[in-house]
């Protein structure tokens, strides 16, 4: 089959040929791939951001965001069956430990991560576990949906953590309306009577912004936290979500934080430098995100199915993978880019 196969890091990936998976164990399930996401993730990838903590072993193949059909499934697969459509939480999960059993999939201290620690999705073929599979209506087309295997629940995930802090009145601050942040703005506004505030530098983002569901719309050209002041009558928001969080976004979001708020990192790449009074003082939370559970992909893919949450995207065949790696690095992506085998 092709595959999508990264052998250095700094070097961009190449399409080649590669053995099809093969069933090994009762729970695996091989998944014919509809659709992969290329993801900034994948950029950090690349860069060997990611070695230290995943391991990356090279060579292997790319794609954390992945939706197709069954092609075949282990003896002891009972939750799908070839030819279901499917899209894939990203990581297998053993379900015995004290996190999965907890419904913290993330957490599983048994798990693998398909596309960082082995071979992922951008490719004809992938082999991941029961567990992973979460059935759609056979008419949904994995390429419209297969981003929101991870930027969607990245973003699901961060917005349902913060629904009790959002209550009727209060106002929360987007930063970045890109891939994730599109996705996060239809989360709060299907989800929250939260007043929603978007920054973001790119004008076309905020438009779609505001089509999505944004209240108000603030361009980031440096006038951005007196925005926001303004608009939150100097006190800040009681949650911010940053999609960003680096290249200053992170200290922007901070400053936007109110007091008693709560500033949700979901980018990253940037360095908070904050004095620890001023957190003290003022009892503002820093909350870290990763990804998503399983139960959240189950949540988001109903709101997906019922219109309450799209994807906007652009796609590529398999073996313009490259090409949709740089357009995405040079930020001419708009929404999400999807590979279709």
């Amino acid at each position: 089959m092709k595959a999508v196969r990264l052998h250095e890091f700094h070097t961009p990936p190449v399409v080649e040929d590669v053995p099809d998976p093969v069933i090994s164990g009762p729970l695996d399930v091989i998944v014919k791939i509809g659709g992969a996401g290329v993801c900034r993730t994948d950029l950090h990838i690349i860069e060997g951001q990611w070695d230290a903590r995943m391991g990356t072993p090279l060579p292997y193949t790319l794609g954390h965001e992945n939706a197709g059909w069954v092609h075949e499934t282990g003896s002891g697969v009972t939750n799908v069956s070839v030819g279901d459509t499917v899209i894939l939480h990203p990581t297998t999960t053993c379900g015995l430990c004290h996190a999965c059993r907890a419904g913290d999939d993330m957490h599983c201290v048994a798990s693998t991560f398909p596309g960082l620690s082995r071979d992922g999705g951008m490719a004809e073929y992938l082999v991941t576990s029961a567990r992973a599979c979460v059935k759609l209506e056979p008419s949904t087309r994995p390429a419209d949906v297969a981003a929101l295997a991870d930027a969607g629940i990245t973003a699901y995930h961060a917005v349902r953590k913060a629904i009790p802090r959002l209550y009727p009145g209060t106002a929360c601050v987007v930063i970045g309306a890109g891939g994730l942040g599109h996705i996060g703005v239809q989360c709060l506004a299907a989800l929250t009577a939260a007043t929603i505030i978007v920054v973001d530098a790119n004008p076309d983002a905020l438009k779609l912004a505001s089509e999505l569901g944004a209240h108000h719309i603030v361009v980031a050209d440096g006038g951005q936290r007196a925005a926001v002041s303004d608009l939150t009558s100097g006190g800040g928001a009681a949650v911010v979500l940053d999609f960003v969080a680096e290249q200053g976004a992170e200290m922007d979001g901070w400053e936007m934080t109110a007091a008693g708020g709560s500033y949700f990192v979901i980018g990253y790449g940037g360095e908070l430098r904050i004095p620890t009074l001023d957190i003290i003082s003022t009892e503002r939370n820093i909350i870290g995100n990763i990804v998503g559970t399983y139960n959240d992909l189950v949540e988001l893919m109903a709101l997906a199915q019922a219109g309450r949450v799209t994807l906007h995207t652009r796609t590529y065949p398999l073996g313009a993978a490259a090409e949709a790696l740089a357009e995405l690095d040079a930020g001419r992506v708009r929404g999400r880019a999807i590979l279709v085998p």
